[in-house]
């Protein structure tokens, strides 16, 4: 069976017996009905949980609309126009609403970025701020003592409307919902609480009820509440196919619900290799994107088996934190270690290919040197086939091969 693998701009080819295929990771075929605006707009006049959002806002209210940065695919410039249309019925003039760009602990954005997120509409038509760190309020504070530091804008709003993608999240569950709010306009301090639950057993992708991290972010919203939601799944393409509007809690878990049908796949047992792609640029241009194919690629390895990692990762480790962490450890076990004492942001994903390596190989077909990809526990491969003679020289020919093309979009379930 030859197969093309996503490897930044030119993919890649391997060659494998047919027998030793066990699967071919896609997503799972679903009732499409609408898509794109014509989805957002159904969503908005049929939400889940709340009534209409031009009955929720009302004349003379602050309303803040949030929504995702740059590092994430959210479609804004698609969805926020509708939504404006809503409040507009309502009656709330343009003068007292502003579009919150969810920073987290990324960078702020130029002009041009702001237009290319939202649209020249929104951009022109209400304010359009970046969320700041350094001028936010104490709400509150959750039971395990995550803070809840909010940026002034949006905790001092009337309303609060939240844009977001559901996808999988590899220790919050899934994206979307209330992570627009935390850890979306909130303080680093707050966010590394939060995040430091990443190493409990229940955080991982696709779980939500009994998951310390998404408990405790919703655990926030108590503290600041969220008046509506409209949170998209995206296809392969990065088109919308689906979408969810009201309530934070009801709607968020029926989008999640969706991206199940399509993109949890069940398997009957676990591999002894597994070939991982991002699908190719842009998501392959480091590796501290490229994890997140990684991190969903665990789920289905035996123990002692191989994950073929494969990523153009050209800009190299992508986090200057994940890069000194990553170089600095003698062994995996010390970054295990290091996180549980002192958690910071960067760190975490060092930490969650340590966790994975206690259990498989990971062979790294980049275009990083190779004595870098050796000094981060990894063996270093150009080409797919290269790395994936070398499993079979090291495990034998009697093995079972899972390819995950779209890796950091379907998440396989065992249940062994």
């Amino acid at each position: 069976m030859n197969l093309t693998i996503g490897f930044g701009s030119t993919p890649q080819e391997v060659s494998i017996p047919d027998n030793l295929v066990m699967g071919i990771l896609k997503a799972n075929e679903a009732e499409i009905c609408l898509t794109g605006v014509d989805e957002i707009k159904r969503s908005l006049e049929n939400p889940i949980g709340t009534t209409r959002l031009r009955d929720i806002v009302k004349p003379g209210e602050k309303v803040v609309i949030i929504t995702s940065d740059i590092t994430r695919p959210v479609p804004s410039y698609k969805i926020i126009p509708s939504i404006l249309d809503e409040i507009y019925e309502a009656g709330v003039n343009k003068e007292d609403i502003a579009v919150v760009l969810a920073l987290g602990s990324h960078r702020v954005h130029t002009d041009e970025e702001k237009i290319k997120l939202l649209g020249e509409r929104v951009y022109n038509e209400v304010k359009c701020i970046d969320s700041d760190a350094n001028d936010c309020v104490r709400m509150g504070e959750t039971k395990s003592g995550t803070p809840v530091d909010i940026f002034r804008v949006v905790a001092e709003a009337d309303r609060r409307i939240c844009v977001g993608n559901i996808e999988y999240h590899y220790f919050a569950g899934y994206s979307g919902g209330a992570k627009a709010i935390m850890p979306g306009v909130s303080t680093p301090s707050a966010i590394q609480a939060n995040h430091s639950k990443m190493i409990l057993d229940n955080a991982k992708a696709g779980k939500l009820e009994g998951n310390p991290v998404r408990e405790d972010l919703e655990e926030a919203i108590t503290y600041c509440p969220i008046d509506f939601i409209v949170n998209v799944v995206l296809d392969e393409k990065k088109e919308i196919i689906y979408s969810v509007a009201g309530d934070y809690i009801k709607a968020h878990r029926a989008g999640c619900m969706f991206l199940d049908k399509i993109y949890k796949i069940e398997l009957k047992k676990k591999a002894d290799i597994i070939i991982v792609s991002q699908g190719g640029a842009p998501k392959d241009l480091n590796l501290y994107q490229t994890q997140k194919a990684l991190d969903n690629a665990k789920h289905a390895i035996k123990d002692g088996g191989i994950i073929i990692l494969v990523g153009s990762c050209k800009e190299g480790l992508g986090s200057q934190i994940f890069e000194e962490w990553m170089i600095e450890a003698n062994a995996p076990d010390d970054l295990i270690t290091r996180i549980r004492q002192n958690f910071r942001l960067g760190g975490h994903k060092a930490a969650a290919i340590a966790l994975i390596l206690k259990k498989a190989k990971i062979f790294l077909v980049s275009e990083m040197e190779h004595e870098l990809v050796k000094t981060i526990f990894m063996e270093p491969y150009d080409t797919v086939q290269e790395a994936y003679n070398a499993a079979i020289k090291e495990l034998g020919d009697d093995v079972k091969v899972l390819i995950m093309p779209y890796g950091g979009s379907t998440l396989p379930i065992v249940n062994d």
